[in-house]
């Protein structure tokens, strides 16, 4: 073999990979199981070596197919577009029974009180340590620490003046909720008590 020859062996690229909707289909498939995140089409494309358009259109299908929409059986997950990415989800009506095997395997809840500074920065963003403090009455710097390991909050920004940092909601928390956008959270105003029904008691004077 000449040195030419080894050379052109050396940069010789990848043999191309079938393009073929079924084709794009199963690698994709197998890419999506090891997801722990959702992925945009783009990445997708990259990572099954296929045009943008032959993985839309595979993840249309599979989509269809989990759905049982192709004459198969439902199927117990689905895929779904979640904070701008695909990624396979548990269906809805089965989440008890997946989170009681998980609870049961390795239980790591919030606490209550991280619960609730998670939805006071949710709802608040962007949204200051001392600013959610004042809204619960208590001290959140352990909670806010806690949320920011697990990767539900992060530090949007710092005031110039007053050097307060100032937190936001992750895509993670995106994740998390099943959810595309922070629009979709529920709106707050009808769970909360308006004063219609007046004050229980006498009135303070």
């Amino acid at each position: 073999m000449t040195d030419d020859t080894l050379a052109e062996t050396d940069t010789a690229a990848p043999p191309a990979r079938p393009n073929d909707a079924a084709s794009v289909a199963r690698r994709l498939e197998a890419i999506l199981l090891i997801l722990d995140e959702p992925q945009s089409l783009v990445a997708l494309a990259a990572a099954v070596a296929a045009p943008v358009p032959a993985v839309r259109q595979a993840i249309e299908g599979l989509v269809a197919d989990y759905d049982g929409e192709t004459g198969g059986p439902r199927r117990g997950f689905e895929l779904r577009e979640v904070g701008g990415g695909w990624r396979l989800y548990v269906r809805e009506e089965y989440d008890d029974v997946v989170g009681e095997f998980v609870n049961t395997q390795a239980p790591s809840r919030l606490s209550q009180a991280a619960l609730e500074t998670l939805a006071v920065i949710a709802y608040k963003q962007p949204v200051t340590r001392g600013q959610v403090a004042s809204i619960r009455a208590v001290n959140v710097d352990s909670v806010v620490r806690t949320l920011l390991a697990r990767g539900l909050i992060t530090e949007v920004f710092t005031d110039p003046d007053t050097g307060a940092i100032h937190y936001g909601t992750t895509d993670q928390l995106l994740v998390n909720l099943g959810i595309n956008s922070l629009d979709e959270l529920p709106h707050i105003s009808p769970l909360l008590d308006d004063g219609a029904d007046g004050f229980d008691g006498e009135v303070l004077r």
